[in-house]
């Protein structure tokens, strides 16, 4: 049965954007872009609502040969680092959960109108990989549902004041810290089991 994580970058008062969408502070260094890399190589299926599904499309080119920077990959360990996520992302199943999308516009991706949490519960079942959930409006609906084993949050060392949450308001879990660890830009990476 696989694991069903939700993972995202933080600010330290809980926003994965800022009130005007941005989220350019939570960008990773090469260090926590190694960490996040090995941390997605389990990842079999990625869940995604529409706009963060609209980010990560992204990753379809980068590292392949349309991309101009697969040539310095070599050189540079930053580009190495996401020549090396772009291909983990790539051989993941994408599952988009949108009511407007028509079409997917990268491989290995269908479309669902509407999240049904039988559904995921069976997905879960029948694979043994890892299920990684990404959106916040999307993981609410997961979290509400009871369907996320874990969190896995990158805290960075920012405050927004306000924005997108990384958790819904009202929401109450009981977790167990799994794994830490700080990084030397100051994001600190937290792994809580939700307890049931």
């Amino acid at each position: 049965m696989a694991l069903i994580s939700y993972t995202g970058i933080q600010s330290l008062d809980g926003f994965i954007a800022d009130a005007q969408g941005n989220f350019d502070w939570s960008t990773p260094d090469l260090d926590v872009h190694r960490f996040v890399n090995d941390l997605e190589r389990p990842v079999s299926i990625h869940l995604y609502g529409r706009r963060l599904y609209d980010v990560m499309a992204a990753w379809e080119e980068i590292g392949t040969p349309n991309d101009p920077s697969a040539s310095q990959a070599n050189a540079d360990p930053v580009s190495e680092a996401m020549v090396d996520y772009g291909e983990i992302w790539r051989a993941a199943e994408k599952i988009v959960f949108s009511t407007t999308l028509n079409e997917p516009r990268t491989t290995r991706t269908r479309i669902e109108r509407a999240f049904d949490p039988d559904a995921i519960r069976s997905l879960a079942a029948k694979n043994a990989g890892e299920i990684s959930l990404g959106g916040a409006r999307l993981a609410a609906q997961a979290l509400e549902a009871g369907l996320v084993d874990e969190l896995r949050l990158f805290v960075s060392p920012v405050v927004v004041g306000d924005g997108i949450r990384f958790l819904p308001a009202g929401l109450r879990l009981d977790l167990e810290l799994t794994d830490e660890r700080r990084f030397g830009n100051g994001v600190v990476f937290l792994r809580y089991k939700i307890r049931r």
